[in-house]
């Protein structure tokens, strides 16, 4: 598509402003709150957009020159997202957690090892899941009783056949089920190869190198590993309900290479230098690609051997060996968690008097994600046993009942979440006074001379001040709640050791064992609610803009860093953007533009990552308008290891600190960069970052205007184009642009 730079003569006051849109999605009209817009460059997914010539408004504030970059878009549209937000979910987080490691580099490889182990652990369990649904519960358990076959012909068709055959043929389930996700990791990854860079890195801080750095190898090797220990997974099982009867030495010899390819998984996984070796390594690649290969061909052998097997099957009435599995894989789970938390505490390092919850975002994410994730299967057994189990009671006894592993698993999932809405509930009484009272003083500064007939108002805005300060105390929270699911999930393993829930309870509580079954019932059902709230989540998060904000903060902050621990996250739409961007102001400096780059929400990330890869010689000509920027409030806290007072410091240099960053007290999301400017605080910052942030007043007024009849709106985290201050700041950076160009001569 033609681009529709202007042409004129080279001047040092062209300005282009390229507005960068955050996680509202909004359209590019509304980005350039202009009614007419086309395309300039990009495609449908991504794109430039500018004013239609010919129409008015084509010029902005003091002639700029208006662009928006539209990437909601990225990497996939409404559907796909939607879906990915409930079964990707726990992927990734586990993704986002190993970016959230310590700012020491020491251990860093051991924290980043841990944590692709334990994503290795969400592929093996949602593996084992499907495991359960097909060959435990429908394959064993089902097809083995008339009862269960009677009227469902869906079923029925392996009725009366060998539990060899009936496991065999329905291996092809989970096979199917490694299949999708196997696809799915490989498909997006297509699309942005045109999108990548060989250039150098031009900043020394880690944040540069995000969609600067080639994930592709890093990701097919991942991917590979991860496809190996499914298909071992489904090995394993198998293997495990045939060597119930006594092994033999084709199952033994198969056993031992199952063994191989899960112990070879590990090591390459603990491997970090080789497998993050940038480029494509024959040698590492050949390895992976070898291994993915075996473990495809052992699970044919396996599958055959299951079928053609003579010795007699056992009759116990669960898969043998599955419970056992699972129970097992939650103790391996839980054991990681514990070496991850230690080893994050013993080299988290920061400066004296920070939070003693500092950079335990990976271990927190990485418990959420686990639970979430056993949460999932558990739900999914329980779902499917219902339905297997007619009125709880068949005439040959068929029992339908999940491994005492889920059972443990759903109890302790349910616990956990409870206990967190209490302590939140807890947390918000407490804190309410104090956080109302700031809110108090915050508005009584910005509205002193307010009318009587305004103390309605005046109170709503308090009330928006105190819930965006509630941001917060989500920190302690979430590491509540990631304390208590690990719990649960360690209360797991006792599923090893054959104990019910309802009777540990009992005995040693002395809460009823009735009680204790109605409480897994019921966090069954919790799940399942979750699940359904996840998925009408999703759907509004693209049709309602209250909703939007919340939900996509959510997905944006997960998909902004590259799969770097689990190969079927959602794909890092910034590995598309942040080069598009790159190439773009480029090309604009080139054709002797200078740059305003304005960026809400998360686009004020995106440009961030942006202007550190941009050379000196492009920036000198470049200022930076940021508006509801989470940079400080939340990548600060998440990512220490990528965002910090230096590596901000560092932009504001790189733009010769013409940098302005708007922010409003009834923002839950974005803050101020390195200092709140409240009046009657007291000033601490000095040196040109103490002009970067400018606080807002938000709402405008608490009374209507003479000519309207309701007062301004409480824009909090909305975008500001229209606003005045907004208007002002884009005439203050253009104009100091134009005399720094002029200078420069």
């Amino acid at each position: 598509m033609a681009d529709a730079s202007p042409t004129g003569p080279t001047s040092s006051d062209r300005v282009v402003e390229l507005r960068v849109h955050g996680v509202s999605g909004a359209g590019a009209d509304q980005v350039l709150d202009r009614p007419h817009v086309q395309q300039v460059a990009g495609d449908q997914n991504g794109g430039f957009y500018r004013t239609r010539p010919g129409y008015p408004g084509v010029t902005g504030t003091d002639g700029v020159t208006l662009e928006a970059y539209r990437w909601s878009d990225l990497p996939s549209g409404t559907a796909v997202r939607t879906l990915s937000l409930v079964f990707l979910l726990p992927f990734m987080l586990c993704n986002v957690a190993i970016w959230m490691r310590p700012a020491s580099r020491a251990s860093k490889h051991s924290i980043v090892a841990l944590c692709r182990v334990l994503a290795l652990t969400l592929t093996m369990l949602y593996v084992l899941s499907i495991v359960g649904v097909a060959l435990d519960l429908i394959a064993w358990r089902c097809m083995g009783y008339p009862s269960c076959m009677a009227e469902r012909s869906w079923l029925s068709w392996l009725g009366g056949r060998s539990p060899g055959l009936r496991l065999g043929v329905m291996s092809l389930v989970p096979v199917g089920a490694v299949g999708i996700v196997w696809w799915l990791g490989a498909r997006p990854s297509r699309s942005f190869e045109m999108f990548r860079t060989s250039a150098p890195e031009t900043s020394e801080h880690r944040l540069s190198a995000v969609a600067q750095w080639d994930a592709a190898p890093l990701v097919g090797r991942l991917r590979s590993v991860h496809v190996a220990a499914a298909f071992a997974t489904l090995d394993g099982s198998l293997l495990a309900a045939r060597a119930s009867q006594g092994p033999s030495w084709e199952m033994v010899l198969l056993l031992a290479a199952t063994a191989a390819v899960l112990l070879t998984c590990l090591v390459l996984l603990a491997t970090v230098r080789a497998l993050d070796r940038p480029g494509r390594d024959t040698r590492v690649d050949r390895v992976t690609r070898r291994l993915r290969t075996l473990a495809c061909g052992l699970t044919i052998l396996v599958v055959v051997h299951t079928i053609r097997s003579p010795k007699p099957w056992p009759q116990d009435r669960e898969l043998p060996g599955y419970g056992a599995t699972v129970a097992w894989l939650f103790a391996s789970q839980t054991a990681l968690l514990a070496v991850l938390v230690a080893v994050v505490i013993w080299r988290r390092g920061g400066v004296p008097g920070s939070s003693p919850l500092r950079a335990l975002g990976a271990p927190v994410f990485v418990t959420v994600a686990a639970g979430l994730a056993v949460a999932f299967s558990a739900e999914l057994d329980y779902r499917v046993a219902d339905l297997l189990d007619r009125d709880g009671a068949t005439a040959d006894r068929l029992v339908t009942s999940p491994p005492l592993a889920y059972k443990w698993a759903i109890f302790g999932f349910f616990i956990a979440v409870l206990a967190a809405v209490l302590v939140g509930g807890v947390v918000t009484v407490l804190t309410r006074r104090r956080r109302w009272r700031a809110a108090a003083a915050v508005v009584a500064s910005d509205f002193p001379h307010a009318p009587p007939e305004a103390s309605d108002r005046l109170r709503q805005v308090e009330g928006a001040v105190a819930r965006a300060r509630f941001t917060e105390r989500l920190e302690p929270l979430a590491v509540v709640y990631a304390v208590l699911a690990a719990f649960g999930l360690a209360a797991s393993v006792l599923g090893l050791l054959q104990l019910y829930p309802g009777d540990v309870i009992q005995r040693y509580v002395g809460i009823p064992a009735d009680m204790v079954n109605f409480l897994i019932g019921m966090g069954s059902y919790a799940i399942a609610v979750i699940i359904l709230g996840l998925v009408i989540g999703g759907i509004f998060a693209y049709r309602t803009a209250q909703f939007r904000r919340y939900v996509g903060v959510l997905w944006d902050l997960g998909t902004f860093w590259p799969r770097s621990a689990h190969p079927f996250a959602p794909p890092c739409y910034a590995e598309r953007a942040v080069p598009e961007l790159t190439r773009r102001i480029t090309y604009l400096v080139e054709q002797g533009e200078s740059v305003l780059l304005a960026g809400h929400s998360h686009g004020s990330v995106l440009l961030a990552a942006t202007v550190l890869q941009l050379p000196s010689r492009i920036t000198d000509r470049v200022a930076l308008l940021t508006y509801g920027s989470p940079l400080k409030r939340l990548y600060a806290r998440l990512f220490p290891a990528y965002v910090d007072d230096r590596v901000l410091r560092e932009i504001g240099e790189r733009v010769g600190w013409r940098w302005t960053n708007l922010w409003r007290d009834t923002d839950p999301i974005g803050g101020w960069i390195f200092a709140p400017h409240r009046p009657g605080d007291r000033e601490t910052s000095t040196g040109p970052e103490a002009t970067v942030d400018r606080r807002l007043t938000d709402p405008r007024d608490v009374v209507p205007a003479p000519y309207d009849s309701v007062p301004p709106p409480i824009v909090a985290h909305l975008p500001c184009e229209s606003d005045e201050a907004f208007t002002a700041t884009e005439r203050d950076l253009a104009r100091r642009l134009r005399a720094d160009r002029r200078r420069a001569g």
